[in-house]
């Protein structure tokens, strides 16, 4: 704060009688230094507005030019401050608005991570809402801010952590679209490095900087059963500081393993407080429902030949060392000599075995038949293991002179929206490995293909709920699952099930046992 006093105090009188719109700066001298003072541009009516408080108070404050200004009249001085310095920032969460109403298991969600004390994750299958949930959530933290008075004159530091860059851009726009100020909105990955109010960054960049985490008073993970491994750094930094207080935190997800020691971090620190899968959201009509007809097809006697010498070869090296999955096996890798190499050969077997059953001939061919004969000219999305099947396939298909597009992780993001926007027109067969299992939205596909080798439910699950979001007009959704039967594709069909049924599904599609067997015995077209 100046004050001002003395000859300056009469220069306000002058200026106030004269009404001069503007008082330049001055400077006054002593012996032993030189001492400068501010003086604030301030119009006319600014002054006028401070001679018009109450003659006979002892002192005043009004704001004037951006100023607040506080005279004392018993040595006629005034104080100058910024008067913004004083007025509480305005949470830019606050000014969310959605051009909709939250469906009521929204608001069941939003309160279940409130009085769990503002922590925990939400299990919403795919297309439920779990953006929307996040930023209510966030609403309600800030107006829980506003209730504590050493908070009261805060923001709320919100960061929003996604797994992929095209999602920093998609939170980014839906947030615009909710009323939020692009002013107020950071984006942190890359070489974009932008922190404000509200932060959208991704693990990689957040691991890579943990003062962002630290920093954060209220941090959203986003396909929070991605976070693990090495991404455990994270939960480390979001835990309480003596700055920040106790975080509020927030994971989401569409599925996570509760009993999947790998998880024990982040549901100790994010304990889920509500579930609601597809099976609940298909019942209430949230999402279409899905459809799932197996297809099951035969290695072609070469490629049966191959995959019984890398199976031999996996199952000896195992029974060498006792050792049956691939965590045991990096342990081995850790070694010197022969174990090292062994361990080498495991995986370089266990890599060969599932490239050959992504491109096995038969389950391919059936994909191209369903894209050919049962859905000519219909939007199909298939997703594969491997990069080199899913180019197999779309050999296959242009030599029926069927146009289709791929999509991978190289492909640029202007690239594939430019895709997305010409598939249902180009071309209609939308090929992809996994980039479009998250952070795409296309509800009005209606028929996916899946060439299934996965043994990941939370892939699978992801992977279903890219066709069963809810359009007008769209009640259900066509999954096609072409497997090798006699092979380890043949787990796929108990994931399957088990991720329609705990995380939802319908009596009367694929839920129940003896009806899923029953699909499960078609053969390929």
């Amino acid at each position: 704060m100046n004050h001002v006093t003395g000859p300056l105090s009469l220069a306000y009188s002058f200026l106030n009688m004269n009404a001069l719109p503007r008082l330049a700066s001055m400077e006054k001298e002593t012996s032993s230094q030189q001492v400068r003072q501010e003086i604030v541009f301030i119009s006319a009516l600014d002054l006028l507005l401070i001679s018009s408080q109450k003659a006979g108070e002892a002192s005043f404050t009004a704001i004037g030019g951006g100023k607040e200004w506080h005279h004392n009249n018993a040595d006629d001085s005034y104080c100058v401050s910024d008067a913004s310095s004083s007025v509480p920032d305005h949470p830019a969460i606050n000014d969310l608005s959605f051009p909709f109403v939250l469906k009521p298991d929204q608001i069941k969600a939003v309160q279940a991570w409130v009085n769990n004390q503002y922590r925990g994750s939400i299990i919403y299958g795919s297309g439920t809402g779990k953006t929307e949930i996040a930023f209510e959530c966030a609403k309600r933290r800030a107006e829980l801010k506003k209730g504590i008075k050493s908070y009261s004159a805060k923001a709320l530091n919100i960061l929003l952590l996604v797994p992929r860059i095209v999602l920093v851009d998609q939170n980014y726009d839906r947030l615009v679209r909710y009323g939020i100020s692009p002013e107020k909105i950071g984006r942190y990955f890359g070489e974009e490095k932008q922190i404000n109010e509200i932060t959208i960054a991704t693990y990689h960049s957040a691991l890579a900087n943990l003062e962002v985490i630290r920093k954060a008073e209220m941090v959203i993970f986003d396909e929070v059963h991605l976070a693990r491994g090495a991404f455990s750094k994270i939960f480390d930094a979001a835990k309480d500081d003596d700055i920040n207080g106790k975080k509020a935190l927030l994971g989401l997800t569409a599925t996570i393993d509760e009993n999947d020691l790998r998880n024990a971090s982040i549901l100790t620190l994010l304990p889920p407080v509500r579930k609601y899968l597809i099976k609940d959201a298909v019942l209430d009509k949230r999402l279409a429902r899905p459809i799932v007809r197996p297809i099951k097809v035969s290695l072609t006697e070469e490629e049966q030949e191959l995959y019984d010498q890398y199976g031999t070869k996996i199952r000896n090296i195992s029974r060498r060392f006792k050792r049956y999955d691939a965590k045991d096996m990096m342990a081995l890798m850790q070694q010197t000599g022969f174990p090292r190499w062994q361990a080498r050969a495991w995986f370089v077997n266990v890599k060969k075995r599932k490239q050959l059953l992504a491109s096995a001939y038969n389950k391919l061919n059936a994909a191209v038949e369903l894209i050919e004969k049962e859905h000519a000219g219909q939007k199909v999305m298939v997703f594969s293991e491997t990069l080199e099947s899913v180019r197999m396939l779309k050999n296959l298909l242009k030599a029926r002179r069927i146009d289709s597009a791929l999509i991978y992780s190289s492909t640029a993001s202007y690239r594939r929206q430019k895709l997305l926007s010409e598939w249902g027109k180009r071309f209609h067969a939308l090929l992809s490995v996994h980039t479009l299992e998250i952070g795409y939205d296309v509800p009005e596909a209606r028929i996916e293909i899946i060439l299934a080798t996965t043994s990941n439910m939370n892939q699978i699950v992801q992977r279903i709920g890219r066709v069963i979001r809810k359009v007008q007009g769209k009640d259900s959704a066509l999954i096609y699952l072409i497997y090798v039967s006699d092979t380890r594709d043949d787990n796929v069909l108990e994931l399957v099930r088990k991720a329609i049924e705990s995380s939802g599904g319908g009596e009367d599609e694929i839920s129940g046992v003896q009806k899923f067997s029953a699909l499960s015995s078609e053969s390929s077209p």
